[in-house]
Formats: C-alpha cells, sequence, structure tokens
C-alpha cells in the first residue's frame, strides 16, 4: 500500500494564530578540523534562525564518520540542553529548524535526517520543496524504497543513497540533483565534507562565511547568524551550485548551469532577518526603499506613520521619509507571549492579535492614520488591527501594504494557504478594504517590489503574479492534493 500522498497545503484553524506566509525551515553547517564540539555553534546559529521555523529543531554531528543527532519538537532552547550539546561531539556539524509544509509536522519529519549505506553515513537538512517530490518518491516506492517520513527531504536523501553505490559521495548528489525540481538549500555532512547545495534558480538563500581564526568554514540560510560565530562573510552560493569543504578547504561544482536567476522576493519582505543580506542586497535597506517607494505611488493625507511590529517598521520608516509624514508608535508587541497558536482553543487563537499588539491610545486619538504592514494574506490579521485602532479613537485608517497581492499559492518552499483563502484571490482592493474596516487600502507595485529589491526580474514573484520560475511537476500530474489550484493548472505551462 503506498504512503499518504503529499500534503502541500495545510489548512487548519493552527494556521490562523498569524496572518503571515511562513518560511518552511532554515539551514546552518559548520566544520573546523580538529575541534572538539561544535554543536554549540550550531545550537546558537540555529537561534539565529529561529524565526523560519518554530515547529522543530535538530543538530547531527561528525566524528571520524559516526554521525550522533538529536531532534525533537520544539524551539531550539526546548529541544537542547547542556548535556545533550556535549553528547554531539565532532568537528562537522549541521543544524536545521522546521515549519512544517510539505508532509506536515511531527517529530517523525523532524531533520538533519541521517541515511546509512555502505560507502559511510551522511546527515542532511534541507530548506525549500520540490516541486516533483511525488513523482520520485512512487518511483522510489515502486523499486523497493520504504520511506520512513513524509518529507520530500528523504526523496533527496533517498537518491543520493541510491547513486552512492556508483562514485563518490559529490558524484550521488550531483546525480540525485538532476532528478529533483523545485526550490532547495542544502546542508549535508559526510564522513570528512561539509557541502552546501543551492536550487539553479536560487530560489532559497545559502552563504558561506570563514570563522575569523581561520580554522573553519560555516554555511548558513543567513549571514545573521556568522557574528555570533566569530565568522565572517565570504559570499552567497551561487545558484546551482555546490560547495565542498573539506581540510579547510573549499572548493565547487556547477550544476544545471544557464537557468534564470529568481531570488525570493519574499525573504526581503519578510521572512529574513532585517540584519541579513542576500545575494549582496541588505534585507533592512530593501525594505526601508519599499516603503520610501509605496509613498511615492501613494496620495493619501495623513498625521502619522505606524508599523504593525516587527515585520513592518523598516518599511514604515521608509514611507515617513517618502512622504513626509512624521512616523511614531501606534502599535506595541507584547514580546514573550509565545506561541499562541497552540492553545487549545479556537477563542484562545483568535485573542491572539490582542494577545501580541497593544494600541498606544494617546498617540493615535483623534488621527488619520497610516499603517504600514509587510503583506496581506487571509485579511484576518488587518481587520482585528483596524478594529483596535479605531475603539482606541483613530479618525482614520489607511492601511499600506509595502508588498503586491498575494493571489497565488507558493510550491518553493513557503506555506501559503490554499488558494480560496488568499484574500486578494477572491477580492478586489476596494472589497479588501470594507472587510477589513480601513478609510483606503493599498499596495506596493510589482514594478515598485523589483525596485526596492534591486535585482529587476531576477527576483520570484510568483505568489503575487502566477509567474513561476520552476516546473510544477507534480501540480500537473495531479499528484498532490491541492484542488482549489487545480483549475489554475494551465497558468503554469
Amino acid at each position: 500500500m503506498k504512503n499518504t500522498k503529499i500534503q502541500y497545503d495545510k489548512l487548519d484553524s493552527v494556521e490562523l494564530y498569524e496572518d503571515k506566509l511562513h518560511e518552511e525551515c532554515g539551514v546552518f553547517g559548520i566544520t573546523s578540523p580538529g575541534a572538539d564540539n561544535l554543536a554549540k555553534n550550531v545550537y546558537f546559529g540555529l537561534h539565529g534562525l529561529q524565526h523560519r521555523g518554530q515547529e522543530s529543531a535538530g543538530i547531527a554531528s561528525n566524528m571520524y564518520g559516526n554521525i550522533n543527532y538529536h531532534k525533537d519538537m520544539g524551539l531550539v532552547q526546548e529541544v537542547f540542553n547542556d548535556d545533550i550539546i556535549r553528547a554531539l561531539r565532532g568537528d562537522i556539524c549541521i543544524g536545521h529548524v522546521r515549519y512544517s509544509t510539505a508532509g506536515g509536522g511531527g517529530a517523525i519529519n523532524s531533520q538533519p535526517l541521517v541515511v546509512y549505506s555502505k560507502k559511510g553515513s551522511l546527515a542532511l537538512a534541507h530548506n525549500g520543496n520540490l516541486t516533483n517530490a511525488q513523482m520520485l518518491r512512487d518511483e522510489l516506492e515502486e523499486n523497493g524504497y520504504i520511506f520512513q517520513t513524509t518529507i520530500d527531504t528523504e526523496t533527496i536523501a533517498a537518491l543520493v543513497a541510491r547513486y552512492l553505490k556508483d562514485g563518490t559521495v559529490e558524484d550521488a548528489i550531483h546525480s540525485a540533483l538532476n532528478r529533483i525540481e523545485g526550490a532547495y538549500a542544502l546542508v549535508i555532512t559526510t564522513a570528512n565534507k561539509l557541502i552546501g547545495v543551492r536550487d539553479p534558480n536560487g530560489l532559497r538563500p545559502l552563504c558561506l562565511g570563514r570563522l575569523t581564526d581561520g580554522k573553519g568554514y560555516v554555511l548558513s540560510s543567513e549571514s545573521c547568524t556568522f557574528p555570533l560565530q566569530g565568522a565572517e562573510f565570504v559570499r552567497d552560493i551561487e545558484p546551482g551550485e555546490m560547495v565542498i569543504i573539506q581540510d579547510n578547504e573549499v572548493s565547487s561544482r556547477m550544476f544545471h548551469p544557464g537557468e534564470p536567476k529568481r531570488v525570493c522576493s519574499f525573504e526581503y519582505v519578510y521572512f529574513a532577518r532585517t540584519d541579513s543580506r542576500i545575494d549582496g542586497r541588505s534585507v533592512y535597506a530593501s525594505r526601508i526603499r519599499a516603503g520610501e517607494i509605496l509613498a511615492k505611488e501613494d496620495d493619501v493625507k495623513a498625521d502619522l506613520v505606524i508599523a504593525v511590529p516587527d515585520s513592518g517598521t523598516a518599511a514604515a520608516i521608509g514611507y515617513s521619509h517618502g512622504s513626509g509624514v512624521p512616523f511614531g508608535e501606534g502599535l506595541v508587541k507584547n514580546r514573550y507571549v509565545g506561541r499562541t497558536f497552540i492553545q487549545p482553543t479556537q477563542e484562545m487563537r483568535e485573542l491572539s492579535v490582542k494577545m501580541k499588539l497593544n494600541v498606544l491610545e494617546e498617540n493615535v486619538k483623534g488621527k488619520s492614520i497610516v499603517v504600514i504592514d509587510d503583506s496581506v494574506v487571509r485579511g484576518t490579521t488587518s481587520g482585528k488591527i483596524v478594529k483596535m485602532l479605531k475603539d482606541a479613537g483613530a479618525a482614520e485608517i489607511h492601511m499600506r501594504i509595502s508588498s503586491p497581492p498575494v493571489k497565488h499559492s507558493c510550491y518553493m518552499g513557503i506555506d501559503t494557504p490554499d488558494r480560496s483563502n488568499l484574500m486578494a484571490a477572491n477580492h478586489s482592493i476596494d472589497e479588501m478594504c470594507k472587510m477589513m474596516g480601513a478609510d483606503t487600502l493599498r499596495f506596493l507595485s510589482v514594478e515598485g517590489l523589483k525596485e526596492s529589491i534591486g535585482f529587476g526580474d531576477d527576483i520570484c514573484t510568483a505568489c503575487f503574479t502566477g509567474d513561476y520560475p520552476v516546473k510544477l511537476t507534480d501540480v500537473k500530474n495531479k499528484l498532490i492534493n491541492h484542488e482549489a489550484e487545480r483549475s489554475f493548472v494551465g497558468e503554469y505551462d
């Protein structure tokens, strides 16, 4: 009997805790020849990537080819303690934080995944989604492979294990990469190597750092993790590149050369930390610029610009610069409320916005307010924020969004609701404004987004435009449970 088909879209009440798109995960790896215990470095690296995944965390260490690992559900500080970290001895170590999309949640789907073979063991951590995972999974099952998880990461691991018998680990990885489609950043540890891979379009980020003592290298989803490691940024891994780090030397090989670069625009809009740089662009500067461009595209008269903290703050500052309207605080975030989405009742989840945000009544009362947020997905949170501000006495609420309307599902590592639940896919902007209870609503244009990031057409805008840069094999073959999108398959040809 075949495994249940991979569920690419989770849509349940638990996800309603916050009206945002979610990155699937973050990856981190470090090697320093002769080091005794690098797990503590990975622990702090995963802390720096916690915003990319809060469901599970894991670390795998490699000492002389023996891989030891620990992974579980929870935040990084919940999964690990001093005793566990000390037990993960090794001079090559990788880690992973996860927010589940493809394959669903559960401890069994935590990463890194460890693969054992006659040619040695390897551990693999993956950020992204494969768009032909189910097709490959069916093929592997027909050839006798028994899957232990429901995640597409195991498909990659299974392919590597299959090809490992015919050559080196680099050759096996290369052969596996020739079979997979979609978005991915991988960190892999073998007996004596740390390997990093970035998909041919560069959709998912991955960068290389060097320890300042010159005794090792770091791979990370984001550069913001390097300062705490005592590491300096070296460069971004190129789209379609595999880097191999062995004995403190870095080598490189390319696969699928010539594919168009399509960096995920949502990394700059929301996902990445503001102190990161991705492909040479400052995330903070791009968000400031997005706000400035949004102001230039706007003509509203207002007394105050405020942000939905924290992701809208940089764009709000930029909007203030571009419009001349003063920036101030109107919403205060409670940073200690915890993961409200795990509360057991819908009533508690419905209170999550009020638990996380409070209004500074004295700053908003009687004023015309421009409220800057980074995106609107379902629109549920936006409506609650508008109501809170109006209940506090705001005269007018002008919602301004520093990205275009999200109209399409993502298949490349972002947890997007079913299209029937995307507000902008089903309503006009005027309808959305009325549903939110705002006085006006405006979004950044697609061209404005491209200008703010500075890559021109080298970014992926699929969630805004439906222009997908990769093949959607499983969607076209109806191998995934995505009923609401199937009538739109013609868009992907």
